[in-house]
């Protein structure tokens, strides 16, 4: 049956059977036959015209059958440190007697990092991740030898959290490069990577990563059930892991932390909190999240905390003019105009004159406008979207005022509230501040001043009632914890931070010891390296 079998399938045209229709025998493991384990792994990889056999002779037979994706390995490794050694092997025509197939690494391949196994299954998976299978004739086992192509996008600034003065380095698309750049921070043997795998097509591997003794067993065990009861085909981006296990998916405020940067990754491991890498993602997420985190930017620790400190209150005050500028705008025009001083009433209202909309269709037009704007701007090519952006809502601004269809006031509104939210450094949370405005919007046209208020409880109560992997979305305003306000509404000198929060590291909440205030008085006093 052995030519037959080489027959059937070398025949031009051959209708090969897919993986499925193997039988048992042959899915569970490896035979001693090496044709007969290559018919089964042709049969599995059928028109899959990347897919590499290589046949190595010694003594005038088949000897070895490697197996590899020449788009998945990297060739030159393969023939440096596979083809190579087998080659000047079989040359000198020397008759050894190999017992199993982990000895092979001893004999001939010269890298060390390899691996051995005899089930079918697990050699496929190995393959598919860019490994190369090596079969010996007389043995059952295969050696899966370590060859991926390591050409990868190179390490650059994150386009989406740019700062002035901070580490310049990103996650990219490759995941034992992102886990090199958080272990490059963090060098203690209590970093912890457990590593799972989603997606029954994908098979995409996923990271957990925690310091152990910091993070809440509670919260680990917690990510690692919410991950392994992912059941799809497919996870592309880590975006899709996120929306499987945060916890109110209906909520536009964000649940999980997404970010680009490996010192914010660090930072937030610092403090009990967990981080999820995605292979073939450059996003890592962070679990749990609060409602300060996305009103907080890496660069606030890396500049004199007065100065963050002042960033974060103009942070307040612009967030609060994103939500709520133009629907007072609306409000107090079209139901209270006796809270405008008059003089500014006579502006308004000479300016509205030729409009025929009311203001809260006005405000409705500009905003869909401007975000129809910022979406083209970034969709664009990058030579002409800021560019187009601009320009665009310079002239239909000025041509719609001028055209009496938008009044000058409501322009100005509508920028001011664009420009506020732009402060925002976290980009998922300001995209549900800006998806507020419009529900605000319409309780100030229908209610005035009552659906502001009305707005702004219903704002509050969500915010209060989500959780994020068991910690309170509002922690530590609500429920308070006194301790834990000094790195929120202020950011207080790195000296002073002496306790990690307690809604994530609990366990283990002092961070450094207390009395490092620097002063005149302690310089000088430590001992010279010259002495």
């Amino acid at each position: 049956m052995k030519w037959f079998r080489k027959w059937l399938y070398t025949k031009p045209g051959y209708p090969i059977i897919p993986e499925d229709h193997l039988s048992e025998e042959e899915k569970s493991g490896l035979t001693t036959d090496l044709e007969q384990n290559e018919f089964i792994f042709r049969r599995i990889f059928h028109k899959s015209d990347d897919i590499v056999f290589r046949k190595v002779e010694m003594c005038g037979q088949n000897h070895w059958l490697i197996i590899y994706f020449e788009t998945l390995v990297d060739e030159v490794l393969i023939e440096d440190y596979v083809l190579k050694p087998m080659i000047a092997k079989s040359d000198k025509q020397e008759h050894v007697v190999i017992e199993k197939t982990d000895s092979l690494d001893d004999h001939i391949i010269s890298t060390g990092l390899t691996c051995v196994t005899s089930k079918v299954s697990e050699i496929v998976k190995q393959v598919l991740k860019g490994q190369a299978a090596v079969l010996t004739i007389g043995n059952s086992d295969a050696m899966m030898v370590k060859v991926n192509n390591k050409s990868q996008r190179s390490l650059e600034e994150p386009s989406s959290e740019p700062v002035i003065r901070g580490p310049r380095d990103g996650f990219i698309e490759n995941l034992s490069t992102n886990i090199g750049l958080i272990r490059s921070r963090i060098k203690t043997s209590r970093l912890k990577m457990e590593c799972l795998t989603i997606g029954e097509l994908t098979q995409t591997e996923v990271v957990i990563t925690y310091i152990a003794g910091i993070a809440s067993e509670a919260v680990i065990e917690e990510v690692r059930d919410r991950i392994s009861r992912i059941q799809i085909d497919g996870i592309i981006d880590s975006g899709y892991v996120e929306e499987f296990i945060e916890d109110s998916p209906f909520s536009p405020f964000p649940l999980v932390h997404s970010t680009e940067r490996p010192d914010v990754v660090a930072a937030e491991l610092l403090e009990g909190k967990i981080g999820i890498i995605v292979d073939t993602s450059p996003f890592v997420l962070i679990v749990p999240m609060t409602f300060w985190t996305g009103l907080q930017a890496s660069e606030d620790y890396y500049v004199r905390w007065p100065i963050a400190t002042f960033v974060r209150w103009i942070r307040f005050l612009f967030i609060s003019i994103a939500i709520f500028a133009p629907p007072l705008y609306v409000a107090i025009t079209t139901f209270n105009q006796e809270m405008i001083p008059t003089n500014l009433v006579l502006s308004i209202a000479s300016s509205r004159e030729p409009v025929p909309f009311p203001a809260v269709i006005e405000a409705f037009i500009m905003e869909i406008i401007f975000e129809a704007l910022r979406e083209a701007g970034i969709r664009l090519p990058k030579q002409i979207g800021q560019a187009i952006s601009i320009v665009g809502a310079l002239v239909i601004g000025q041509a719609a005022v001028l055209a009496g269809i938008i009044s000058a006031p409501v322009v100005i509104i509508v920028s001011i509230t664009g420009i506020a939210a732009f402060t925002i450094p976290r980009y998922s949370f300001a995209n549900g501040i800006r998806l507020l405005r419009f529900p605000m919007l319409l309780l100030a046209g229908t209610l005035g001043l009552y659906g502001i208020v009305i707005g702004f409880m219903g704002i509050v109560l969500h915010i209060t009632s989500l959780r994020s992997f068991g910690v309170p979305y509002f922690t530590p305003a609500a429920p308070m914890t006194l301790s834990d306000l000094k790195d929120v509404f202020v950011r207080i000198p790195i000296w002073a931070k002496t306790q990690r929060p307690q809604s994530t590291a609990s366990s283990n909440p002092v961070r450094e010891p207390a009395g490092q205030k620097p002063s005149p008085e302690n310089a000088g006093k430590g001992k010279r390296t010259s002495e």
